[in-house]
């Protein structure tokens, strides 16, 4: 007589590997927005990485670097230019976007969904269901913008010299690293704090779009005061020194030997305006600027900012959410 014995099945490693939880929670409630970033994060960055690669090739057959910008097809540049500036205006939305589909909604659609007194009926803390909320939105953020921030800097190190864009202007400064995540995570959280106090998801994500534009545009007014400018004086008329390769200029004066300067506009509208300057002492062209080895300075006194009024927001979101009723 045989005996038959059951031998225990031992779980398969999909098993073993199933989400469970609230990981299972969050990628089901969130799964619209996870599989929407995961596209536009692979739909771009292959994107711009194709158009990097036309863009040199057409300037590598053009004789680029060997022959500079100017003497290069003028359509031609305006054409990769656009192209350039295309992408960069997509990806100036993203940050409102991650503000407006996943911060605002985050909070405030658990509210009217009821969602919150289910989680609260469940062996979950309050604290506990808000921190994986907080950590699922905010690392959606960094994850986006970290890949897609990187391709484009990648992008713009490339062909920097012949794109029409300084790095300091809000086309390469804001979107590329560390500044593009920062961004995000500001205006996500800044979002998330808006549904939090509203707890209606169509009026949350409508703040959180205005609230946010509003911020950017007045964000472009504040980027030249993170840092102090330099100050380099050369011959009036003469040749730019070395140092301003690359530079970015803030202001512009005209000066004396002993280095008194007076406003650019001086003498210009004189009817003797030589004479003028003689008569001032005026010798020195004098400019403010930016160096270019100042760019990762400025990115990252942006990006500290950023992160710090994104942790106060942080903070206020767990404040009001731990005061509030389900």
């Amino acid at each position: 007589m045989s005996t038959l014995t059951r031998v225990p099945q031992q779980p398969s490693s999909a098993t073993r590997r199933r989400l469970r939880g609230l990981a299972w929670l969050m990628v089901r409630q969130h799964r619209a927005a996870l599989i929407a970033c995961a596209a536009v994060t692979v739909i771009g960055a292959a994107w711009m990485i194709h158009e990097r690669g036309t863009m040199l090739d057409s300037l590598h057959a053009a004789g680029w670097p060997g022959n500079p910008a100017s003497a290069l097809d003028g359509d031609m540049l305006q054409r990769l230019d656009n192209s350039f500036h295309g992408a960069a205006r997509y990806l100036g939305f993203l940050p409102v976007l991650f503000g407006v589909f996943v911060g605002a909604p985050l909070i405030s659609s658990d509210h009217e969904q009821g969602t919150l007194r289910l989680v609260s009926t469940q062996s979950v803390s309050r604290m506990r269901w808000l921190l994986w909320k907080l950590g699922f939105a905010l690392g959606l953020a960094v994850v986006t913008t970290a890949v897609l921030g990187a391709v484009f800097g990648w992008w713009w190190r490339g062909v920097r010299p012949v794109v029409s864009s300084d790095w300091l202007n809000g086309a390469v400064f804001d979107n590329t690293l560390p500044v593009l995540i920062a961004l995000a995570l500001f205006t996500t959280s800044l979002g998330i704090a808006i549904g939090a106090f509203v707890r209606r998801a169509v009026s949350a994500m409508t703040l959180t779009f205005f609230s946010s534009a509003a911020f950017l545009l007045v964000a472009d007014h504040f980027r030249n005061r993170l840092a102090t400018p330099r100050r380099v004086a050369f011959p009036f008329d003469g040749a730019h020194p070395a140092v301003l390769s690359g530079a970015v200029e803030v202001d512009q004066w005209v000066g004396t030997a002993t280095g008194k300067v007076y406003g650019w506009g001086t003498c210009v509208s004189d009817a003797a305006p030589d004479a003028c300057r003689a008569r001032l002492g005026i010798v020195n062209s004098v400019w403010d600027y930016f160096g270019y080895d100042q760019m990762p300075t400025l990115q990252w006194t942006a990006a500290s900012l950023l992160l710090g009024a994104t942790a106060l927001l942080v903070a206020l979101v767990v404040w009001r959410t731990r005061r509030q009723a389900f």
